[in-house]
């Protein structure tokens, strides 16, 4: 059983989790607790347990700083690191010693157990692939040339001491030390089936001159070159795989070029590679990325990225789609610009993602939150920014349709208003807004004149005028002056004539003179 050793400040915690989790059913054995990474530390120097369970935040030493110690002097262990969500972002910082394993406070009993599961599942295939390679050593000359192949894979995937080159210099039948060789790194894009893999590694067998080794590793094609021929003339035969590749099926590729150096640094080199491949994320899907495109990419050079994230939560809460689309935009182009390392860029992109799903009720964040792990996967930066620009594109009009129900909600009230004081001759915006609502005037009329299409004062008398006209038609003595003071112009039927002929063409008189006419 692997042993484990739970590091958290707060005994709660450490104590829930020792009696809560059932150890022995994920194949693991608890040997203790710590208060702290002092404390630990000098229980993982006695016990040197497999696995430690530890929060990121404690007094004395914190969590990355025990991993940083633990990794100097026993690098096997594996760490499972807590943290609390102020300190997710920088949690990344522990990724440099190996650690994989990161859970968002509070977590359960379930969680904890997939992660140590995926550990000691690591564990059970390092040992396997160790028994392996040892296995293989002693035996490779008696056996079939694939599995020499396997073990020339091996021995170029994987960092081995200068004391064991001697042994594989004897098993390749190859001099470690003087060629000159190059990697190349085939990486498919999209979706595809392994089937896809084998066929571009057997037209990249046709097109190229000369190979020492074509393999599959993980979801990449490698490819050790001897490095005799001119750096154009492979980048042609490269173009022409991919192209081939793509007339059949349709899918494209990116490809990894290292640099040359000697087969007993073909770890080195393969490194390398992948470190270009990586770069996909900045120099896009379908390119072929060499060191030299990546040299520029200099941590001490590195300058400190600053964005407003308050500025962009308030155009999201604004719900202005348009506006928040330009600020994604702009937010990206100053990532893509500045070319930090991979994890950099996503660290401020989680940050402002943080900021934004914040903005949301409980509920729907805690639903944004699950996609955190999904965003931390994605491999490129132009993706990165689709999934980012979908996720604001939704908080963005979901506050939109919440500011319109709200808008017409007061507009709603205004309209009420109007009807019931339409005969008050202080009817007016900005009585409205002051004495009834209590707005800002100025904001009040946009708004009304936003949500009806008509200005305040023009829907005042337009509605006073309908009004004065159906007292008129229904009562056929009835007086100017006293249609004037129902509908709200008080003792001034003079100006209401006048407002009524401008509207209708007639004086309040010649109207009803022309109404009774008509009957």
């Amino acid at each position: 059983m692997y042993k484990v050793l739970l590091v958290d400040d707060e005994r709660i915690i450490t104590e829930g989790m020792a009696k809560v989790i059932n150890w022995e059913s994920i194949g693991t054995h608890l040997i203790g607790t710590a208060r702290n990474g002092i404390e630990a530390f000098s229980i993982i120097e006695q016990e040197k347990p497999d696995i430690v369970i530890s929060d990121i935040k404690m007094p004395g030493m914190n969590g990355l700083e025990l991993v940083a110690k633990v990794h100097s002097v026993f690098p096997e262990i594996r760490f499972v690191l807590l943290s609390g969500f102020s300190e997710f972002d920088y949690a990344k910082q522990a990724m440099q010693y190996g650690v994989k394993h990161y859970l968002l406070k509070p977590c359960n009993e379930n969680t904890i157990m997939d992660a140590i599961s995926e550990i000691c599942e690591d564990f059970k295939q390092q040992q396997t692939r160790e028994q392996f390679i040892q296995k293989m050593k002693g035996t490779l000359e008696s056996v079939l040339p694939y599995a020499k192949e396997q073990l020339l894979k091996e021995f170029i995937i994987n960092h081995y001491e200068n004391k064991d080159l001697e042994h594989y210099q004897k098993l390749f039948n190859i001099d470690l030390n003087t060629p000159s060789v190059r990697l190349v790194l085939f990486q498919l894009e999209g979706k595809f089936e392994f089937e896809h893999m084998f066929a571009i590694k057997n037209i990249a067998e046709e097109v190229l001159d000369s190979y020492i080794l074509s393999c599959t590793v993980g979801e990449t094609i490698l490819f050790l070159l001897d490095d005799y021929c001119h750096y154009h003339k492979l980048h042609a035969q490269i173009e022409k795989i991919k192209t081939t590749f793509y007339q059949y099926y349709q899918i494209d590729s990116t490809v990894a070029i290292s640099d040359t150096g000697k087969i007993s640094n073909a770890n080195k080199l393969y490194n390398e590679a992948l470190d270009c491949l990586t770069y996909r994320f900045y120099l896009g899907e379908g390119g072929i990325i060499t060191k030299k495109d990546i040299d520029y990419q200099n941590p001490s050079d590195a300058l400190e990225f600053y964005y407003d994230d308050q500025t962009f939560c308030r155009l999201v809460k604004s719900g202005s789609w348009k506006d928040v689309d330009k600020e994604v935009i702009n937010f990206f182009n100053q990532l893509r610009d500045l070319r930090l390392d991979i994890n950099s860029t996503k660290s401020y992109v989680i940050q402002l993602f943080n900021a934004m799903i914040r903005l949301c009720e409980p509920k729907e964040m805690n639903r944004y939150l699950t996609k955190l792990a999904q965003l931390l996967e994605i491999d490129t930066i132009q993706n990165l920014k689709a999934f980012f620009e979908s996720v604001a594109r939704e908080i963005t009009l979901s506050f939109f349709d919440q500011n319109n129900n709200k808008h017409s909600t007061i507009i709603n009230k205004v309209i009420e208003t109007i009807h019931a004081y339409i005969g008050n001759q202080n009817l007016s915006l900005h009585w409205v807004a002051n004495e009834m609502l209590y707005m800002n005037a100025d904001y009040l009329g946009k708004l009304f004149k936003k949500e009806t299409g008509e200005k305040f004062s023009n829907y005042i008398t337009r509605l006073r005028i309908e009004l004065a006209i159906s007292l008129i038609e229904k009562e056929n003595d009835v007086k100017v002056f006293e249609i004037a003071e129902k509908i709200g112009y008080g003792e001034n039927p003079q100006y209401f004539s006048q407002v009524f002929k401008k509207h209708t063409g007639y004086t309040p008189s010649e109207y009803k003179r022309e109404s009774l006419q008509g009957l």
